[in-house]
């Protein structure tokens, strides 16, 4: 569900514009009389962690009429990017922070006019509270157009590759550019195809109505690099570094919500166990029902959600220092490795859906965080958290504890293992790994120590599972 534009007015006289009231609900709006309807755009708080928020492109463009509800730019919170909608009718009369733009929760991103005839006096209040607005500060790039007819001067036999290569990602006509006479893009990634040095008429837009926004730039520009790399058997270049060495980078809106959590949760005293488990029956039934799209993510979170239902202590939660809460629902939060930061998506009552259910969950689940289209409730509500690295052949770690949860589990590889049994004989079995770490306040080592052998029992005899 997209989420709603915060506004409040700004009076065309300062005696009139209403102040905000401590406390307050953002987006309501004061009933005073006021003599202009211009009213500020806030950055919303789309998250409880978000601080700040970056545009990543606006949907609609300096002059054009909103209607309430209607989407109107898109925001990366520390989690997702997300459509945000407007509260009100009117009429988007001045930008303040352009696509690429930071700004924190609560500032004005955008001037909302009631009618046309004061989208002139909301440019010239931008203006002159310092804020540029988009006509100031992407002016020139705003009024590029590709020319039916035009093109480029026939470039040397290496450029003429990387064209082709950006030609391939989609035809030279596209929805954006009503016929091949006007390319339709937002303008900061007009600035940032000069900067690459990306033709705009090759590129297919992703935003709304073919719209190109600054991932396309940056896309079409990884393919030109590609494809300008020297054919094999060719003399090559020494190869460049990934990254510029000694530059200071600083931290996305994602690194900065895990640095943020993981500072807070130094706060938290925790404790680690560790247990052993063979996974003999489980690789079994993976293997018998894999070709039915069950994946082993869903396998190992239906099974700790099992194990959670006879240890609710371990399912709860400690916020204020001062008590505790035992959650009513089993959400398996499960970490998910993503470009530059890390996010955790829900598994909603896990305990309670069947395995086939979970795992078609888990598979959009893992799409809509790797497009950045997760909503709130789908990665804010996790109850327990699973991080897993044996697929990457790591054998045993330990986990963070994410601020507001009681457990977290490490889990480790699978490997073949030479064991003893209890008459003496030598065997292999499969075995892994696996380390929780919890909250000292609410959770000790015994209850720890149950829940394991709880779940190491479920996943040796895993027919509960797929009931």
């Amino acid at each position: 569900m997209a989420h709603l534009l915060k506004t409040t007015f700004i009076s065309s006289s300062p005696a009139l514009r209403p102040r905000r009231i401590p406390g307050h609900r953002a987006g309501r709006v004061s009933t005073h009389p006021v003599q202009a309807k211009i009213r500020e755009i806030f950055m919303p708080a789309l998250s409880s962690t978000m601080t700040e928020g970056k545009i990543v492109s606006w949907v609609k463009s300096e002059g054009d009429k909103l209607s309430k509800g209607e989407s109107v730019v898109v925001v990366e919170s520390d989690k997702a990017d997300m459509d945000v909608e407007t509260f009100y009718d009117g009429y988007l009369a001045a930008i303040v922070v352009e696509e690429g733009g930071v700004a924190p929760v609560g500032s004005a991103i955008a001037l909302l006019a009631e009618s046309e005839e004061e989208i002139a006096e909301a440019k010239f209040k931008a203006g002159s509270s310092g804020l540029p607005s988009s006509d100031q500060s992407a002016a020139p790039a705003a009024q590029e157009t590709v020319p039916e007819n035009a093109g480029p001067a026939t470039p040397p036999p290496q450029a003429a590759k990387a064209t082709a290569a950006a030609a391939s990602a989609g035809s030279a006509v596209h929805p954006a550019s009503e016929g091949g006479k006007r390319i339709v893009a937002s303008p900061y990634a007009k600035k940032l195809a000069k900067e690459l040095k990306v033709e705009l008429g090759r590129i297919v837009g992703s935003g709304p109505n073919g719209r190109i926004v600054a991932k396309d730039i940056e896309a079409a520009a990884a393919d030109l690099a590609v494809a300008a790399a020297p054919a094999p058997g060719s003399a090559a270049p020494p190869a460049a570094a990934a990254v510029e060495l000694g530059t200071v980078v600083p931290f996305t809106t994602m690194q900065g919500a895990v640095s943020r959590n993981m500072v807070e949760s130094l706060s938290v005293p925790t404790f680690r166990v560790g247990y052993t488990i063979t996974t003999d029956a489980l690789d079994a039934l993976y293997k018998k029902i894999k070709s039915k799209g069950v994946t082993m993510t869903a396998l190992l979170a239906k099974a700790t959600a099992l194990a959670l239902v006879k240890h609710p202590v371990v399912n709860s939660s400690c916020r204020d220092g001062k008590s505790f809460t035992y959650n009513s629902n089993i959400n398996i939060a499960v970490a998910v490795a993503m470009d530059g930061g890390l996010i955790t998506p829900v598994l909603q009552d896990a305990d309670k859906v069947d395995i086939y259910s979970l795992s078609r969950k888990w598979k959009e689940l893992v799409d809509k965080a790797r497009a950045k289209q997760l909503q709130p409730h789908e990665y804010n509500t996790g109850t327990f958290t699973l991080s897993n690295l044996g697929i990457f052949g790591v054998d045993r770690f330990d986990a963070i504890l994410p601020p507001g949860t009681g457990a977290i589990m490490a889990v480790g590889a699978s490997q073949p293992t030479v064991v003893a049994s209890k008459d003496g004989r030598i065997g292999m079995k499969n075995q892994m790994q696996v380390n929780v770490t919890a909250d000292h306040r609410v959770i000790y080592g015994a209850d720890l120590a149950s829940f394991l052998q709880t779940l190491a029992k479920i996943i040796d005899d895993p027919k509960d599972l797929t009931f």
